[in-house]
């Protein structure tokens, strides 16, 4: 079998967002968690249940079975009511590894989640374009969790 050689580019993705949240800290925390956890769903609207270890060094996976999964990332880092920080291959399946970080602070009766992502690697095209879109179906739906959370 003969070895193929390609030239390929780096590349790199940044976002940062600031969201408010009508809704106590400890309730919009709770929503990042669920939201990664085991009430995510696709952008398509599609249950996308994952399994979120909120420990240093926790895995980040989809489990679909007996031995089977994709494993998303890490925790990095976790601080109750303020920090989720995960790394890892996330919905990459190639060289590229990503960053994601939720940092919530209290706002007076409301809180400011200031979210971060960063990607680097061979990042194909459609993820590239389609990315940011993602990131930002998840910020609403923790949003819509929390403050829906508030009122119940």
């Amino acid at each position: 079998m003969a070895a193929t050689e390609t030239q390929t580019e780096i590349k790199s993705i940044e976002m940062e967002r600031t969201v408010e949240i009508d809704a106590p800290i400890e309730i919009a925390y709770q929503a990042v968690l669920d939201q990664l956890g085991p009430h995510n769903e696709a952008p398509s609207g599609d249950a996308m249940p994952m399994v979120l270890e909120t420990k240093p060094g926790g895995r980040w996976f989809r489990d679909i079975g007996p031995h089977q999964g994709h494993l998303w990332g890490f925790v990095q880092a976790i601080k109750e009511n303020e920090l989720v920080e995960l790394y890892g291959p996330m919905f990459m399946s190639y060289a590229a590894t990503n960053n994601v970080q939720y940092r919530l602070t209290q706002n007076g009766a409301g809180t400011t989640m200031t979210f971060r992502y960063s990607a680097i690697g061979l990042i194909d095209p459609d993820h590239s374009e389609n990315v940011i879109k993602g990131w930002e179906h998840y910020l609403a739906k923790m949003k819509q969790r929390a403050e829906q959370s508030k009122s119940a």
